[in-house]
């Protein structure tokens, strides 16, 4: 994909983002690899009127190029992309069942088998930090360690993905799962999975390629237990 399908993808998944309810505002960003360094969003533009040439090209040392500035938590983008090779997008949301709880650091457990999309029997909550800080950025990359998707204590989830519609389409599993444990947590404490049956399932979604949200999208990367 060149770089101008690039930013197109990018803002057309930023768009969506909001217009499904999965963002509000100028909250949230999303990233994309490209070669030796990568492509995030601006800070304070609306979606609605983002364009592709508003995408802001970075490098990992935080440098960036263009007129736009970019992202202020531009620091967990690049970490988490210098550190998993097997992303290339990144996407972060304050979707509202997902951030709830992550307002009381509760991370989502195994209580339905789509958990195991994220990759593993959980999905973690980091801890709170300032947002745009090497610290939040350090508590996101290890909340993420074998996983494809995280809360943020106090803040908002981060998912994953080969493409910015993976990521999407990732986010929008994990919020949904969200709202089901919320609705589940009513009727008390939901029994939970076994790790060994969430690798089964993390396996046969592997097998049928299940995750796949776009022709081409590589699905092998939604299911890596650890």
């Amino acid at each position: 994909m060149d770089d101008g399908d690039l930013r197109r993808d990018m803002v057309d998944a930023c768009r969506r983002m909001n217009a499904t309810g999965l963002n509000q505002g100028t909250s949230g960003n999303l990233s994309a690899r490209t070669g030796a360094g990568f492509l995030v969003t601006p800070t304070s533009l609306p979606y609605d009127a983002m364009e592709p040439g508003d995408i802001v090209p970075m490098g990992f040392d935080g440098t960036y190029e263009g007129p736009r500035r970019p992202s202020s938590e531009w620091r967990f983008h690049a970490d988490i992309l210098a550190t998993r090779p097997d992303v290339d997008s990144v996407l972060h949301c304050h979707s509202p069942h997902a951030t709830t709880l992550a307002c009381h650091h509760r991370p989502i457990p195994a209580f339905h088998y789509m958990v195991a999309l994220a990759g593993g029997p959980t999905i973690r909550c980091a801890p709170y930090a300032t947002f745009g800080s090497q610290a939040l950025s350090d508590h996101a990359v290890a909340a993420l360690e074998g996983r494809r998707a995280c809360l943020l204590g106090q803040h908002g989830m981060i998912a994953l993905g080969p493409t910015p519609a993976a990521a999407l389409a990732l986010a929008v599993e994990v919020e949904a799962l969200a709202r089901l444990y919320l609705g589940a947590l009513a009727l008390g404490e939901p029994p939970v999975l076994a790790d060994e049956e969430i690798e089964r399932v993390i396996a046969r979604m592997r097998r049928r390629g299940y995750g796949r949200t776009v022709e081409g999208d590589d699905a092998e990367g939604v299911a890596r237990p650890r």
